[in-house]
């Protein structure tokens, strides 16, 4: 017998998530794209290619395309926008894209990211200044465009953020990711009269690429799990989060990291 606390269940139609970050095929955002795509949602995409290639790792030559065909073979229609979030114009140009092709946006994951490792001494003021543009100011930017266009029924809205502790030697990224938390859940409070939930998640360290041999080493052995984490192991959350069943999980930052001790 269906009651008035039984969380609302997706409709009929996929409902739309818009994931931000999704760069490389082997990174959290798209683990997370496919799985929310095998959970029935359609899934609208953010990339900056630019990005990786500054990065050790270096841009994926069709990244995009290998994962939109992902996620079709999971029975999903997606849209990829490429958007430098650094430009404060860029979430509204995204959301009007992925509303364009897919509908409104009933999820909103947050996996984008600047990171560049530097400390108190030597981080410059322009890398300061764009890791909190990236990581904090578009993190509000998006969530302030989803929070003024959601029109989907009243607790079947969804925020997740990807988080960090970061602090020592990695300033500016720990710095705006702090900031970003703050911003997370401060929408928690002011979106509930639209049913909206939202809440952080710190994955801990999860090898898409970045680690260096000795690095992975240190990790294994501050894992009682004696394993890396996974983008799956992220996903797998985020999933439950965004589903109905996660609707009473709310405002909280959420360790999933496998018992890692930094």
């Amino acid at each position: 017998m269906k009651t008035d606390q039984e969380p609302p269940h997706l409709p009929a139609t996929r409902p739309v998530a818009l994931v931000t970050g999704v760069g490389r095929t082997v990174g959290i955002g798209a683990g997370i794209a496919e799985r929310l795509a095998g959970a029935g949602w359609d899934v609208g995409f953010t990339y900056w290619t630019p990005y990786d290639r500054r990065m050790s790792w270096g841009a994926e030559a069709g990244a995009a395309g290998a994962v939109a065909r992902v996620l079709a073979d999971r029975g999903a229609a997606s849209a990829g926008v490429e958007a430098d979030l650094a430009e404060p114009e860029a979430p509204g140009r995204v959301f009007d894209e992925v509303e364009r092709r897919l509908g409104g946006v009933t999820a909103l994951v947050l996996c984008h990211c600047e990171s560049v490792d530097s400390g108190l001494l030597d981080t410059t003021v322009e890398s300061f200044d764009r890791h909190f543009a990236v990581n904090a100011r578009a993190s509000w930017l998006l969530i302030r465009e989803f929070g003024r266009r959601f029109a989907g029924p009243a607790g079947s809205g969804r925020i997740v953020a990807l988080t960090s502790d970061h602090t020592a030697g990695n300033l500016p990224y720990g710095a705006s990711k702090g900031a970003l938390d703050r911003i997370t859940l401060a929408a928690a409070q002011e979106l509930a009269r639209l049913g909206v939930t939202a809440n952080v998640v710190n994955p801990g360290p999860v090898d898409t690429g970045w680690m260096t041999d000795g690095l992975r080493a240190e990790v294994l052995g501050r894992t009682p799990l004696g394993r890396l984490g996974t983008p799956e192991d992220t996903a797998n959350l985020v999933a439950f989060l965004c589903s109905p069943q996660g609707q009473w999980v709310n405002g909280q930052l959420l360790l999933s990291n496998g018992g890692f001790s930094g």
